[in-house]
């Protein structure tokens, strides 16, 4: 079923590649590496500008492992990303696909933003995963790193589906089938990547930060924050705000999740049919 749904961040390219340019970014930091499909653009364009990517994730893939031992200019830092990030230094851009959770893009993104206050650079920072299902619901890969009285109650066998904020029962829905959890209720507090970033654009804000934010709403959503004050960053926004919740692109991917979410009906009824 997974060959069936578009899921990569490589979706975006062309709008991550632009942003790029237009910020002169040089030195970059991944979150969350899997097959290494991003990584592997990022590498090229820190190749063409002299620059340099650091890739963080604690389990990649052997694909992508056997990937960086050909590539020079791509170091990986086999760590989680609150230990990993806060060692790292110079930074122009960060790309965040790792675990997809209130807790851990919250305190991602604070890093970030203190890394590169320190260093001088301004911040500017792409995520994924901020449309359903995980804008307003955490998603753990490890709930173990998690602190516990920032987890929500959550399962690796229920799955969610649009509309309904209670996971369905245990062998439905969109689901991990034991890779990931989802915590068991969409929306409220300190619940989901969305909500994350919103609460860190209100922290910045409130401290006098100029923070600016567009969120594409296909493919799971991307979500691009940058300071308003740097010098690109009238350019930034006019390549990233004309795709900034565009109702053409949300009516596509709800028809798209719609689509595919019955895909997955059907499958699971036929193996109730089959088993009965």
């Amino acid at each position: 079923m997974t060959n069936l749904l578009i899921h990569s961040m490589t979706e975006f390219w062309d709008i991550i590649l632009g942003t790029l340019h237009a910020a002169e970014a040089r030195n970059l930091a991944e979150i969350g590496a899997e097959f290494g499909g991003t990584s592997q653009h990022l590498a090229a364009y820190a190749r063409a500008t002299g620059g340099t990517l650091t890739s963080i994730d604690p389990e990649p893939k052997q694909e992508f492992l056997d990937w960086v031992h050909r590539t020079p200019e791509v170091r990986h830092v086999a760590l989680p990303s609150l230990e990993a990030m806060p060692a790292l230094t110079e930074i122009d851009a960060w790309v965040i696909d790792g675990d997809h959770n209130y807790y851990t893009v919250l305190n991602e993104l604070r890093i970030a933003s203190r890394l590169s206050q320190r260093d001088g650079r301004p911040l500017l920072a792409f995520l994924h995963d901020v449309s359903w299902p995980t804008g307003r619901r955490d998603m753990y890969y490890a709930p173990d790193r998690i602190p516990a009285e920032h987890r929500h109650p959550h399962s690796a066998d229920r799955g969610c589906t649009l509309d309904r904020s209670e996971l369905l029962p245990p062998g439905h829905g969109f689901r991990g089938e034991g890779f990931f959890s989802f915590a068991l209720h969409e929306g409220g507090p300190r619940n989901g990547v969305l909500t994350a970033v919103e609460d860190f654009l209100a922290e910045g804000r409130a401290a006098g930060q100029q923070l600016a934010y567009a969120h594409v709403p296909a493919v799971f959503g991307l979500g691009i924050l940058f300071d308003a004050g740097a010098p690109w960053a009238e350019p930034v926004a006019n390549l990233v705000f004309p795709w900034h919740d565009n109702t053409l692109l949300a009516t596509l991917e709800q028809n798209r999740l719609r689509n595919y979410l019955a895909v997955i009906e059907w499958q699971d009824r036929e193996r109730e049919r089959l088993s009965a």
